[in-house]
């Protein structure tokens, strides 16, 4: 079996979705047999590639609310996260993330990406680190594992793996996902947002069984509501 995920390492919900699809799989019996492949989704492919906005300016702003009530979204997105065991700071920057999906596609091809991944959520969400510098992409990148000349040269060229974040971008949009998390099993069976850990145990049994569970059953996300983010206007 075959679960492609599509997220945007800016996503909360895709942070915290991430943990509990893996502890969903965990409790499935045959998760040896399943290949998690993680695919490029943007959430905002307008944001500034120096990636120097506050998070709490940005969401203000995106809502038009006050920075308080900014902060108060925040708070209950990291109530959410700490269910999970994970660390939330709200203190993180704003920007661009095609770059780090170029490298994402660069540690699919070395077999890195989901450590890769990991490593890219816990810089931004529990470290708040400048995602937007190059120099810290890099030394992300290298700790995951990939190979420091190749992840240097992919950053200093970008139309390297451009094509395939676009691609992947594409499927999305063909598959109707307006949003992430969007996890797919097997191009047959699909499911939306940051769900409880059982649900998607359910759902792998399902799929494994041929059960029937239709292709985008969960329903559409919402924007950064209580278990997705989707892009503005979709």
């Amino acid at each position: 079996m075959r679960v492609e995920i599509w997220s945007d390492i800016a996503c909360p919900w895709c942070y915290i979705g991430k943990a509990r699809f893996e502890a969903g799989l965990a409790g499935f019996a045959q998760r040896d047999a399943v290949e998690v492949v993680h695919r490029s989704f943007e959430l905002d492919p307008q944001a500034p590639a120096a990636g120097d906005v506050p998070v709490l300016d940005m969401l203000a702003a995106k809502y038009g609310v006050s920075r308080e009530q900014a902060a108060a979204m925040e708070a209950r997105v990291a109530e959410a996260a700490a269910g999970e065991g994970l660390d939330y700071r709200s203190d993180r920057l704003h920007g661009n993330t095609f770059d780090l999906h170029r490298l994402l596609h660069l540690g699919r091809a070395h077999g890195v990406q989901d450590a890769l991944l990991d490593a890219f959520y816990r810089a931004n969400f529990a470290q708040a680190r400048p995602l937007g510098d190059p120099a810290v992409l890099q030394e992300i990148a290298v700790g995951a594992g990939l190979p420091a000349e190749e992840a240097a040269r992919v950053l200093a060229d970008p139309e390297a793996y451009a094509p395939e974040v676009r691609a992947d971008e594409r499927e999305a949009a063909e598959l109707g996902a307006t949003g992430v998390p969007f996890f797919v099993i097997d191009r047959r069976y699909g499911i939306s947002g940051g769900q409880p850990a059982e649900v998607f145990r359910e759902a792998l049994e399902r799929a494994y069984a041929d059960g029937v569970v239709p292709l985008g059953a969960a329903g559409d996300g919402e924007v950064c509501g209580d278990d997705g983010c989707a892009v503005p206007g979709k």
